[in-house]
């Protein structure tokens, strides 16, 4: 019960999505509850996954991408976009760690976040359009728990850089058995999807290749300009691993414009 109450905690924490009133709440929590992002990210998969599949049925291949890709975004209130604009914002604009910090933490926009998010969901719809349907399908299960996977590796093994902050509950302890719990809700339907042939062995060692190349880039950054990782860089990371992962997936396809 205690399990299921974590989950309903993260699931609280990161979409809009409805928990009942029994789970309540303690700060104490939020400790634990980052094991089960991933598996947050498998229900925001399945629902985009859903969309997709839904307007697949009678729209063209472009618009149910962008159909799902707006469904995640308001499923999770922009929570992870909002974090990755204010992350090109800070390392783009702020030549200092304290200078970088401080624009992070300022709400509003600026030039670097804009043209980063802009790009950012014109490289995660044009890939969701090129992939065949039932590829996008299981690129959508694969790239939301995966990215968020990436995200929670952060919170394992990097430190805090802020004294205080929205995530900093769930950045004060995250054990190896609870980050365990994390890649094994990502495991399990990763090797559902190549099991059944709705993904190739290729493409998923492809989208892991990318996943991680993509985090250790960002946490190296991260660590070199900030000296740990915020709320922001979480969402950076969860945003460009699953850009990643839907481009790995298409590039093993064999369908390069000079192929």
């Amino acid at each position: 019960m205690q399990q299921l109450r974590l989950f309903f905690i993260a699931l609280q924490f990161f979409t809009r999505l409805p928990i009942p009133r029994w789970v309540g709440f303690e700060a104490a929590w939020l400790n634990h509850a980052s094991r089960y992002f991933p598996l947050v990210g498998l229900v925001v998969g399945g629902i985009a996954a859903g969309v997709y599949a839904g307007a697949a049925l009678f729209l063209p291949a472009p618009v149910a991408a962008v159909l799902s890709t707006a469904a995640t975004i308001y499923l999770t209130g922009a929570f992870h976009e909002d974090g990755f604009a204010d992350t090109c914002d800070g390392l783009g604009g702020g030549m200092t760690r304290e200078r970088a910090l401080e624009i992070m933490k300022d709400s509003r926009v600026g030039a670097y976040g804009a043209i980063g998010v802009v790009c950012m969901l014109i490289a995660k719809c044009t890939t969701l359009a090129m992939l065949p349907p039932a590829s996008a399908i299981a690129a959508l299960l694969l790239a939301h728990p995966l990215s968020r996977l990436a995200a929670t590796s952060l919170i394992w093994k990097m430190e805090y850089a802020r004294a205080e902050g929205k995530a900093k509950p769930l950045a004060e302890r995250m054990t190896a058995g609870e980050f365990g719990i994390a890649f094994l809700t990502v495991l399990l339907p990763a090797a559902a999807l190549v099991l059944h042939g709705a993904l190739q062995v290729t493409a998923l060692a492809a989208a892991l290749a990318a996943a991680l190349l993509a985090t250790f880039w960002l946490a190296r950054t991260f660590e070199r300009r900030l000296g740990g990782y915020t709320g922001d860089c979480l969402g950076a990371v969860q945003q460009l691993s699953e850009v990643a992962i839907h481009i790995a997936v298409l590039a093993t396809l064999g369908h390069g414009a000079l192929a």
